[in-house]
């Protein structure tokens, strides 16, 4: 159960509202998490809200975003944004074996995938400049220097709400991982 208290979303007002009604004509509805980050702090889900629409219109398949903010949320341990995750990356194409090996850090037999999820895995595991090995691999599967930006801007956007629901314990609002 969620640790912070959301008021009912349908009596939000002023900005809170606004963004909450951006989102309800997008997804259909308010997931908990932004619920919560949004009767907070409007301006900060405007601002990932934003972000994120920079990243969705940046070089990056919608698969790709889905692997990188899932590997992301799997290393984290944030179990609301690895069952979001996987509910988005499946709408976006990925199979759910295909799913279940990106949480383990497994081979899904797609080289460039696999590519990319062992840079993020060592991005967010590791501190420091990574290694020129590790940005030759990166680079030879195929990745341009306007995808690393793009990787980058994904990498924060999914640690941001990963920390916010690793705090809040924000109550799943997705169907369960398998």
């Amino acid at each position: 159960m969620s640790r912070i208290l959301t008021p009912d979303l349908e009596t939000a007002t002023g900005a809170t509202a606004e963004v909450f009604d951006q989102i309800r004509k997008a997804v259909g509805r308010v997931p908990n998490a932004f619920g919560a980050i949004g009767s907070l702090n409007p301006a900060a889900l405007k601002a990932v809200l934003q972000a994120d629409g920079v990243l969705a219109a940046g070089t990056l398949t919608k698969q790709d975003q889905e692997t990188i903010k899932l590997t992301v949320s799997e290393v984290a341990g944030c179990d609301y944004c690895v069952a979001a995750h996987s509910l988005l990356g499946k709408m976006a194409g990925l199979k759910p074996d295909a799913l279940g090996k990106i949480r383990a850090g497994q081979s899904t037999d797609d080289a460039k995938r696999d590519a990319l999820v062992h840079f993020v895995r060592t991005l967010v595991k590791t501190s420091g400049t990574i290694s020129a090995e590790e940005f030759a691999a990166i680079k030879s599967a195929g990745y341009t220097d306007a995808q690393l930006v793009d990787i980058s801007l994904a990498i924060a956007l999914i640690v941001f709400t990963n920390v916010f629901n690793r705090i809040n314990d924000t109550s799943i609002d997705f169907p369960a991982v398998k």
